[in-house]
């Protein structure tokens, strides 16, 4: 049955919420615009940090070890937000992510740099999970459809703005500035937290699950490991780490069910929305990885196409992922929850099938509606789940709730990043016979020309059939998605 709202989430969420929740929204978007920006203005700026501290080798890791950091402690943190509040987890994250802000602009070496990333992913994993609990917290109803549907703006102005924001200052300051631009904003959004948002948590004897986190952290930063790292990897060295990684989470959930007060109550595997929105969620992550990294490829490799158009592309996806999500607001309070994620499938159907059936004479205009409807189930499926799961859920249990289906999505895009390289290097391993460093070649007009006709034709032939496999099963996920929605239960709404 639906959750009722508790008495304890109307002690946690008093009535002066109401003349202060509009300050808390723009602080909590302002924690989550600085996290999801980070990673686009720092890619923007490598070249120039590597030539300034050097450690090439060590390129990859300062990404990998943010999302490794950030994914081990989401669901941690969503936790700890249900014993002890919002308030105080959320402005520990902020501290964190800060401290790592501040520390990564006064790295001296990539070394440094590499460790000064994993304080800030230690930050963004508490941040993340408990400001979206906030907005659902102090808005409901319709209200929380429609403010969860702004978050998934502002992911979307930070995917556009971060590259932008990351060559000016590049250009025009000194490269620290990609780091410290986050303080005022982040230190903004603390003080509002603090003066705005009075928590009257009840105090109760809790223990925290230290055996539970322990293990969780344990075996999800194994298994991110073993995904992020998955190219470099030796065959064996992979699979060994994944049954490692398997036999630590399972002794997890063996131990959960032994503890008074588990950090991962068993109570949430057993509810149907919850479950059902966590595996849309992995199912998106994986879905976006595959088309954030493979689409502009097949658009310049194989379409022979520019840059420029394969970033319009993906920037129509992102223009119509918060339209969706505000669509999926008004459905879900005229009707239910079933018909938003439905209507969210057959559009996401829509759009990977069109992708799936683009070829070399495709014009841009082609990819272009490809991306718009892709963005566009994409948005309604996201917000769909998130109000969902939040609605269905006690305060209780809103934090961990928030933090496993995002946690969700960054395991996905994780498994999708590995396995789609895996299938790209596979297929195209039987036809290019060693020859892989031609492959840089192609993605531009340029470089591509000079290469002989004799080269070219099977080179191409045999990007091109990698990444339809790639694009097969995005269509796979997404009709997974839809059966997923149908199966939820009828008549659920955001109407009480």
């Amino acid at each position: 049955m639906p959750a009722e709202t508790t008495k304890d989430e109307l002690s946690a969420a008093p009535g002066i919420m109401a003349e202060r929740r509009v300050l808390i929204f723009i602080a909590a978007l302002a924690t989550v615009f600085i996290t999801q920006i980070e990673s686009t203005i720092v890619a923007t700026a490598m070249p120039t940090i590597v030539a300034a501290l050097g450690g090439f080798e060590l390129l990859s890791w300062v990404f990998t070890v943010y999302l490794l950091t950030q994914a081990v402690t989401t669901p941690i943190y969503g936790r700890l937000a249900d014993l002890y509040g919002r308030k105080p987890v959320l402005l520990v994250g902020i501290a964190l992510f800060l401290i790592g802000s501040v520390a990564c602009g006064l790295a001296w070496n990539m070394t440094s740099l590499v460790i000064f990333r994993a304080i800030q992913g230690f930050g963004a994993g508490a941040i993340s999970p408990v400001s979206r609990t906030l907005i659902g917290d102090v808005y409901h109803g319709a209200d929380r459809a429609r403010m969860q549907g702004y978050v998934s703006g502002v992911f979307v102005g930070a995917a556009i703005l971060g590259p932008v924001v990351g060559a000016f200052l590049v250009a025009h300051t000194i490269w620290q500035m990609v780091f410290w631009i986050n303080l005022p904003i982040g230190l903004i959004a603390a003080a509002i937290l603090i003066w705005a948002l009075k928590e009257h948590v009840t105090r109760r004897r809790a223990r925290i699950d230290i055996g539970g986190s322990a293990l969780l952290a344990l075996g999800t930063l194994i298994l991110m490991y073993a995904l992020a790292q998955s190219a470099a990897l030796p065959g064996a060295w992979f699979a060994a780490l994944i049954v490692i990684a398997v036999a630590v989470l399972a002794l997890f959930g063996l131990y959960e069910l032994r503890v008074a007060e588990p950090i991962w109550p068993m109570s949430l595997w057993r509810d149907r929305m919850s479950t059902s929105g966590n595996l849309v969620s992995f199912s998106l992550g994986v879905t976006m990885m595959g088309i954030a990294a493979y689409l502009p490829v097949y658009i310049q490799g194989v379409m022979g196409e520019s840059a420029m158009t394969a970033g319009l592309v993906i920037m129509s996806m992102s223009a119509t992922s918060p339209i969706g999500a505000v669509l999926a607001g008004q459905i879900m309070l005229r009707s239910s929850y079933r018909l938003a994620a439905s209507i969210g499938g057959v559009v996401y159907i829509a759009g990977t099938v069109m992708m799936l059936m683009l070829d070399a004479q495709s014009g841009p205009s082609w990819a272009v509606i490809s991306g718009l409807l892709i963005g566009f189930g994409l948005g309604l499926n996201n917000n769909t789940y998130m109000v969902a799961i939040q609605a269905e859920c006690g305060w209780s249990n809103r934090g961990l709730a928030t933090g496993v289906f995002i946690f969700a999505r960054i395991l996905g895009q994780a498994l999708g990043a590995a396995a789609f390289g895996g299938i790209l290097n596979a297929g195209l391993a039987r036809y290019l016979n060693g020859e892989g460093d031609i492959l840089t070649r192609i993605l531009t007009p340029e470089q591509r020309a000079s290469l002989p006709p004799g080269t070219l034709a099977p080179l191409m032939q045999a990007f091109s059939h990698s990444l339809h496999v790639i694009f097969i099963v995005l269509v796979a996920l997404a009709v997974a998605t839809l059966l997923i929605g149908l199966m939820l239960p009828k008549g659920r709404s955001i109407r009480r």
